[in-house]
């Protein structure tokens, strides 16, 4: 049964585009960060290790809230590798190990990324799709990565 909230088919299902490219992003950031808890070695290494823990935890829980989004919209919540791999806006580093301090830096990089992608996903929430609900979903998620840029800025300054 479709929604009958006030959106049209159309930007409903403009809006489950959307998030699934917000999902494909917050789930790519999800495994990078813990690949970096996984292999983070160095002083300050236990610090580090448990900062990228709640750090993914923190990501866990807005992937639930992104899925839940988008079936509450009434579109179906991808759930593949290759489905996040083929929308994501951020990009994966096989094989490759990088320093505590490069660790930092890349995930600050793509937490910025995605700041910037959310305050666009946020303005064409609003003012193309009409969707108020979504736009500020989104809102309250990309206050939550600000808040983690501002932490992992901090241990590069």
């Amino acid at each position: 049964m479709k929604p009958q909230i006030g959106i049209t088919e159309k930007n409903l299902k403009n809006s489950v585009s959307l998030l699934s490219t917000v999902l494909a992003d917050e789930m790519t950031l999800y495994v990078k960060t813990r690949k970096f808890h996984w292999n983070v070695a160095g002083e300050s290494f236990m610090e580090i290790h448990k900062l990228f823990e709640d750090q993914y935890k923190q990501l866990e829980e807005s992937i639930d809230e992104v899925a839940e989004r988008i079936n509450k919209l009434g579109g179906k919540t991808i759930g593949t590798m290759s489905e996040f791999s083929e929308l994501t806006n951020l990009t994966e580093s096989p094989n490759k190990y990088p320093s505590q301090k490069e660790m930092l830096k890349e995930l600050l990089d793509d937490h910025e990324k995605v700041i910037v992608e959310l305050r666009k996903d946020i303005d064409i929430s609003e003012e193309e799709n009409k969707d108020i609900g979504t736009a500020d979903f989104l809102t309250g998620l990309m206050a939550q990565h600000e808040t983690i840029a501002w932490i992992l800025r901090r241990y590069l300054s």
